[in-house]
């Protein structure tokens, strides 16, 4: 393995060094508040060996990242059943557009685009009694982490202005594809967007989808062929119009979130959590972009 120790501070102190960091994200009034200079790394190898930089114990929602976890979840609970509903494409398109959802008759065209991840989070409601708490026992599980928790404030600031969110729901619903209330359905999807996780808890986390399907703590979660979806689904669509640039310049699977954090991973060999919460104009983490760029490039792992 690479000097992972010696390549992190090297990234760490280029990248903080960048004149353009990007902009923090205001469209959800609460993460405007977060300071734009936090900046942190971890990874995590397959020998369960960490390396740390920065605000990597720092806790900030997750957002988008959190679809990954969700549709780990469903496909647990109902298998291949998942892709009737919602198509593995990449989008081409901002991770809230709509246009697509009405010209292909309300099927989304993967799950982490917003549209997908209701669909995902729809299939939840349906199958749990309780699916903020049962999800939030899933990662708990998954991580090893009891700790982790939603942040209220970031889930009311998204319930009072997710307007986009509540167009796509009522557009699924119109096309059938959406079975639950859409207000019930809505009220899950803020919370698990404002699932509050740090780098070093995204890694361990995210530690199943490099191990073959078993967690930090070796329990089986997924079987090899879904863990090999979930990480193809990451490569192609994980960022949404800017999934093709990520694939070219970094070469890992990956998911982004509006929070400033980016999780990337190589199967067999380690993952990865960056945060920084100046977005570029994709919606993605402009320092996250950069340190994993530097990180395949230092280290010379990647898919390809």
């Amino acid at each position: 393995m690479p000097d992972f120790k010696k390549i992190l501070h090297t990234i760490y102190e280029k990248t903080k060094q960048l004149s353009d960091t990007g902009r923090v994200a205001t469209y959800i009034p609460e993460l405007a508040c977060v300071p734009e200079d936090k900046f942190g790394i971890c990874l995590l190898d397959i020998e369960k060996e960490s390396y740390q930089i920065g605000d990597f114990d720092e806790r900030f929602s997750v957002q988008s990242i959190s679809k990954v976890l969700t549709l780990a979840m469903a496909m647990g609970l109902i298998g291949e059943k998942i892709w009737d509903r919602v198509d593995v494409e990449p989008s081409g398109d901002p991770f809230n557009h709509l246009s697509l959802l009405e010209q292909e008759n309300g099927i989304p065209r993967n799950p982490l685009i917003n549209a997908g991840a209701i669909v995902i989070a729809d299939i939840l409601v349906s199958e749990l009694k309780n699916p903020k708490k049962e999800f939030l026992e899933f990662v708990h599980k998954v991580s090893g982490d009891t700790s982790i928790s939603y942040d209220e404030k970031v889930a009311h600031s998204e319930k009072a202005t997710g307007f986009k969110n509540y167009a796509a729901a009522n557009l699924l619903k119109s096309y059938g594809n959406l079975k639950n209330d859409v207000i019930e359905v809505l009220d899950f999807y803020f919370y698990q967007c404002s699932l509050s996780m740090s780098c070093t808890q995204l890694c361990n986390t995210f530690y199943l989808f490099i191990n073959r399907g078993k967690c930090l703590q070796n329990h089986d979660f997924l079987t090899v062929s879904q863990v090999k979806r979930i990480n193809a689904i990451m490569l192609t669509c994980g960022f949404y119009d800017e999934a093709g640039e990520f694939a070219f310049e970094v070469g890992l699977p990956g998911k982004s979130g509006v929070g400033g954090g980016i999780v990337a991973l190589l199967p067999k060999k380690f993952c990865v959590a960056v945060w920084s919460p100046g977005l570029n104009p994709k919606g993605n983490s402009t320092r996250g972009m950069a340190a994993l760029e530097r990180l395949t490039t230092l280290s010379n792992l990647s898919i390809f």
